[in-house]
């Protein structure tokens, strides 16, 4: 009961924190927000200081800024989130119109994602149900290619093809349910792509448990197995569905920008620039509220779906000892992105040909050229360096933080719910107000958020891990929990964490790009990727190679990044017969997982 307590009490804490920093933008900013609030209104009104200061006096800011947080938090605790600076108009209904498309819009996204995930994960199904899983693996490359491509990219062609050029769909507005179906396919094809990933990557260990065994010996349906195989792993994915739905809700500016979506995301941002405090205050505290009864829900859940063998720590590892993957798919990725850029390195990405402009693909230029002439293997190739570089630094950083992290849940599962309920955005406005604008800015944004999903992953894996019976019997010949810690759960957990960040390794370089498509990233002429999308993406119709040509090298990264993670598997370790831990009486035998004393055909 203490401890949790203690867990509410961190939770109030940042959310305090957090929506008290927002509350201090402008001043964090050394901004006049009477000046951002003029220009909003009217752009074309003179500054002078009488017409300021009669704007600080309507606003109630000349008493600085903790007067102004206090006023509000007052306000908020008598149910008033107060007026919008900009409009005049009351705060809370607004709020709640935008969360209200929001919502609807993230669950016909999760409704899509889950469609997607299931499709990715129907062929180890299949073979798991007709017990020919063998040592495979989770495979194919085209869920890497879709959890690879740029949200504001698929939202922008969909928009373009489907919704203008096909007339299929509506492309533009939000007033009715038919205006859901391609901004949640944009948010709910590389969001499905990730979890199915991650879901495939866990059936093969369920489907070798002793229990789908023991079930197929007895004569149950292949399909009967499968269910129950996709209800063992779905608790361990659980807490990341969790970070996809508030991710979903307030991270989905650039899709809601393409579409002119009034949701929650947009409306957060739009009041961040204009310094609308108590809009953007309300946005901010909306999101933490929905990440605790996202992270409540899905706790709930997976403890449903478990049972009381994790009480009971009768579990078996999902995550068997095995030897790495081969493979000659990630040499092949490696070398043909090595090829494009070193190629693209040879060439001038600054070189202008106006005469040139928009070309397509040929010998002279084989990605074609931009809007300015300018060759796109060029800028595709130098803008590697900044892009593969930056994103390998911030993920390596984020793996790090996470697995850290998530080896103490009580102090990082509010940390991962406050950090997740921000949408990267303003997360980059924010530090920017901070550390400045500059070159860095971008990368200490991402970073900022990127570790979140690992700790969750991490929290889930171990906590399922500490439950299983091998772990169990371990404890019972006295080992001591670094003991525990070092030699087996860190080798059952770090494997799949390590490939969950190779996996989002396509996603970091993605949310670098979104930010330079918001013009808060790199800025020209930079080539980095995230630029080049944006640059190019008013000319995708006339000449589609211009984004193309980035977006197929984020592609490749991503096949490159999940077939390389298929080779990182836990390690089969052989050690010598004595006490499990220093200190203990005896020379005590390590216990054998059940996994480990399965038949070799089972695997």
């Amino acid at each position: 009961m203490r401890r949790r307590v203690a867990t509410l009490v961190w939770r109030i804490v940042l959310a305090a924190g957090l929506v008290g920093g927002v509350g201090l933008l402008p001043w964090l900013t050394r901004t006049d927000p009477a000046y951002t609030v003029l220009k909003a209104r009217s752009a074309e009104r003179e500054p002078t200081p009488e017409v300021l200061a009669d704007i600080r006096r309507q606003l109630g800011i000349d008493g600085g800024p903790l007067r102004v947080l206090g006023g509000w938090l007052g306000g908020l605790a008598r149910g008033d989130a107060g007026q919008s600076w900009i409009s005049g108009s009351d705060v809370l209904p607004g709020v709640l119109r935008a969360l209200s498309a929001s919502l609807l819009l993230m669950g016909v996204a999760l409704l899509v994602a889950v469609l997607t995930a299931g499709l990715i994960c129907v062929r180890t199904l299949r073979l798991g149900a007709r017990r020919r899983l063998g040592g495979r693996r989770g495979g194919g490359s085209g869920s890497a290619v879709l959890a690879s491509l740029p949200e504001f990219l698929v939202a922008s062609v969909l928009a373009t093809v489907v919704g203008v050029q096909w007339g299929w769909l509506p492309a533009l507005g939000w007033y009715g349910p038919q205006w859901t179906v391609l901004p949640a396919l944009a948010l709910g094809l590389p969001a499905g792509a990730v979890l199915g990933r991650l879901l495939d990557d866990l059936l093969p260990g369920a489907f070798g448990e002793p229990w789908a065994l023991a079930a197929a010996a007895r004569g149950l349906t292949g399909w009967s197995i499968a269910r129950q195989a996709l209800r063992r792993c779905v608790p361990a994915l659980l807490p990341n569905l969790g970070l996809f739905a508030v991710g979903l809700t307030g991270g989905a500016v650039a899709v809601e920008q393409v579409f002119d979506i009034p949701g929650l995301g947009r409306t957060t941002l739009q009041a961040a620039l204009a310094q609308d405090l108590p809009v953007l205050q309300a946005g901010t505290l909306a999101l933490l509220l929905l990440a605790a009864l996202a992270t409540g829900a899905t706790r709930l859940a997976a403890r449903l779906l478990t049972g009381p063998a994790l009480r009971d720590g009768a579990l078996s590892s999902l995550h068997r000892p095995a030897p790495p993957a081969g493979g000659v798919l990630p040499l092949l990725y490696g070398a043909v992105l090595l090829a494009v850029v070193g190629f693209g390195l040879t060439r001038d990405p600054l070189a202008l040909d106006t005469g040139e402009r928009l070309r397509a693909p040929s010998l002279a230029h084989p990605f074609g050229t931009d809007a300015l002439g300018r060759d796109l293997l060029a800028r595709v190739g130098h803008g590697a360096l900044d892009t593969l570089l930056l994103a390998a630094a911030i993920s390596a950083a984020a793996l790090l933080a996470g697995v850290l992290l998530g080896l103490v849940p009580r102090l990082s599962a509010p940390l991962v719910d406050t950090v997740n309920a921000v949408p990267p955005v303003l997360v980059a406005l924010l530090v920017t107000a901070v550390a400045g604008s500059g070159t860095v800015t971008p990368a200490l944004a991402v970073g900022a958020v990127a570790w979140a999903p690992l700790a969750a992953h991490t929290s889930s894996l171990l906590r399922q891990e500490r439950a299983t019976l091998y772990i169990t019997a371990t404890k019972g010949l006295g080992a001591g929990r670094l003991h525990l810690l070092r030699y087996e759960l860190l080798p059952a957990v770090v494997p799949p964490v390590l490939r969950h960040a190779l996996l989002r390794l396509p996603g970091v370089a993605l949310a670098l790009a979104s930010l330079g498509f918001l013009g808060l990233g790199a800025q020209p002429p930079s080539p980095e990727w995230g630029l080049l999308l944006a640059e190019n993406q008013p000319y995708a119709e006339r000449a589609p190679w211009a984004v193309l040509a980035p977006a197929a090298v984020l592609a490749l990264l991503g096949a490159l990044a999940v077939s390389a993670a298929g080779g990182l598997r836990r390690p089969t370790r052989r050690r010598p017969a004595r006490g499990v831990a220093e200190g203990a009486a005896g020379s005590v035998p390590r216990p054998v997982a059940a996994a480990e004393r399965e038949p070799a055909g089972a695997r």
